[in-house]
């Protein structure tokens, strides 16, 4: 859980220090709007290409070799970040970065699903995703501290403190029992071979896609309000750097309080009906917070819209556990994400280039049509019943 909690926290981490940094590097560096916006699209992108590799590579060679390796990816490339000395360099290495984080969320849930009990896996599955929310909060906290101080380069080296805690705490773990014995009774697969068995039937083929629509409208509104919020703040209210960071950590620690709400939920009820809850209420939240005009209110409304917007997440990693056989499920978990991710990274393009032309307010309400998408893609695309028994070897078939 430590192993798979940081990695998802350092995930995070560097994703929001970004927001919160995007000013000062654009000032520094002289980039355009889109250029800025660029940095976080080609950031997530990269995490699709490394999700896809490094959930192939862990499904064949192990969860805890590959957790490791996305770090020392991640750390590297972080680390040339403060060294970057215009657009095209710096864009290179976030996108090098992102292939590090595309790995951390598959592979950490995967490795959870095989060592957890499976009546405890949907609030296990949660904790992870409360990881990302833990990075997120401390870069909201000390982001707008430090980066005055040492500077956005400064504040890049910084993120590299998260990784070197993550790979300290993996060193000497060993493989779940349950990856052992079953890489021991199967052959192994190609990439191409792995990748086509999450179509392999009708069946499995509908929840792939349906899961996909649901990581991709997770992460658009999430990235999409996450990025700008500080901006917007700042424009509506006038908020300071380190202002907007308190808001924006008000609106995180209900997204916290969310994904372990869902957790619970799904454990003692349907997981599809919690899904259904949670995104009428991210659904009626967005357009509600739209309309706000009252920095306290906003306060209040922020925690709960969080609570929605993001707490479905706590649902994701038990849902593609429990949907796909165990020696595919890695590469299921950080395809179907991070190609939802990869979708999501054009929630801060699309949310700017619509505020620019007319404003945050009309921009953030738009996000509510998605959510619609996501109820009716829970209802007739998700699996209703999933055989959360024993190793879940073929969930569906």
């Amino acid at each position: 859980m430590f192993a798979a909690v940081s990695g998802y926290a350092m995930d995070g981490f560097d994703l929001l220090i970004l927001g919160f940094m995007l000013p000062a590097i654009s000032l520094s560096l002289s980039l355009t709007p889109a250029q800025s916006g660029a940095l976080v699209t080609w950031t997530l992108i990269g995490a699709v290409i490394g999700g896809i590799l490094f959930g192939y590579l862990s499904d064949r060679y192990g969860r805890v070799k590959m957790l490791t390796v996305t770090i020392l990816v991640f750390a590297i490339f972080t680390g040339l970040c403060a060294l970057a000395q215009g657009y095209w360099d710096l864009l290179t290495y976030r996108t090098l970065a992102g292939v590090g984080l595309g790995g951390e969320f598959g592979i950490g849930m995967a490795l959870i699903a095989e060592t957890w009990p499976t009546h405890k896996r949907n609030r296990a599955s949660a904790w992870v995703g409360l990881g990302w929310q833990l990075g997120v909060l401390l870069a909201a906290v000390i982001t707008p501290l430090l980066l005055p101080i040492i500077g956005w380069r400064g504040v890049f080296l910084v993120g590299l403190l998260p990784a070197l805690l993550s790979f300290f705490i993996r060193h000497g773990l060993d493989e779940s029992q349950t990856y052992q014995l079953a890489q021991k009774k199967k052959a192994q697969r190609g990439l191409r071979k792995s990748l086509a068995m999450l179509c392999q039937n009708k069946a499995m083929t509908k929840a792939s896609l349906g899961i996909f629509i649901l990581c991709s409208v997770q992460n658009f509104g999430y990235y999409g309000l996450m990025i700008w919020m500080p901006t917007y703040l700042s424009q509506q209210f006038g908020f300071s750097l380190t202002k907007s960071g308190l808001w924006t950590g008000v609106t995180v620690l209900g997204m916290m309080i969310g994904i372990t709400l869902f957790g619970v939920l799904a454990d003692r009820f349907a997981r599809w009906k919690v899904f259904i809850v949670y995104q009428v209420g991210a659904l009626l939240m967005v357009i509600i917070y739209a309309q706000l005009k009252d920095p306290v209110w906003m306060l209040v409304g922020g925690a709960i819209m969080g609570m929605f917007v993001n707490g479905m997440v706590g649902g994701y990693g038990a849902l593609i556990s429990d949907t796909y056989p165990l020696e595919v499920r890695a590469i299921a978990q950080n395809v179907l994400f991070n190609l939802g991710r990869g979708v999501g990274g054009f929630g801060p393009v699309v949310i700017g280039f619509l505020a620019s032309q007319g404003s945050f307010v009309i921009a953030i309400s738009l996000l509510a049509i998605l959510y619609l998408l996501d109820v009716v893609a829970t209802i007739f695309l998700l699996p209703k019943n999933t055989d959360r028994e024993g190793d879940n070897l073929g969930a569906i078939g």
